[in-house]
């Protein structure tokens, strides 16, 4: 998009007597607020690759910690974990008041409730696929989880 479009489309919403107007493309985000006898304009161009940065660092720090977890992987690689489903919050108990769904000792079967998966104000039930004992709890209640994140720990023997 060159100037003379910026321009004519900055006289166009001007006119239309919209308050505010926003566009994005590929490599552009243009955002056209108007009121009060004054028109404010922000261009940004790129928008696309700001999006795609923050990922970056935080992949950064698990490779600095991998030469911990290669060792408890090693451990671990006897058990099965199980993983969020969904992304969102993490908790262990249905309500504040009430007892957490499994601790660490517990015997879980398939379609037993191990937690809860809060994602756009709706609260998702996490069932384990699996039969065993949990051997570790590996997500703090009450926090965010990601898709694939691993969050218990099941000794299937």
């Amino acid at each position: 998009m060159d100037l003379k479009e910026i321009q004519n489309l900055i006289k166009f919403v001007a006119k239309s007597g919209a308050n505010e107007v926003k566009l994005e493309m590929e490599d552009i985000k243009i955002t056209i607020k108007t009121g009060s006898g004054k028109t404010e304009t922000t261009i940004v161009q790129h928008a696309m690759p700001q999006v795609q940065m923050p990922p970056a660092p935080v992949a950064a720090p698990p490779t600095s910690v991998a030469t911990s977890s290669e060792e408890k992987t090693e451990e671990d690689s006897k058990y099965i974990t199980i993983t969020s489903p969904i992304i969102g919050t993490f908790y262990r108990k249905a309500a504040p008041e009430k007892p957490v769904f499994v601790e660490v000792g517990a015997a879980v079967q398939p379609d037993t409730v191990v937690c809860i998966i809060e994602a756009m104000k709706l609260f998702n039930e996490i069932e384990s696929e699996v039969s065993g004992k949990i051997v570790k709890v590996l997500v703090d209640d009450a926090t965010p989880v990601e898709f694939g994140q691993p969050l218990f720990l099941v000794d299937p023997s």
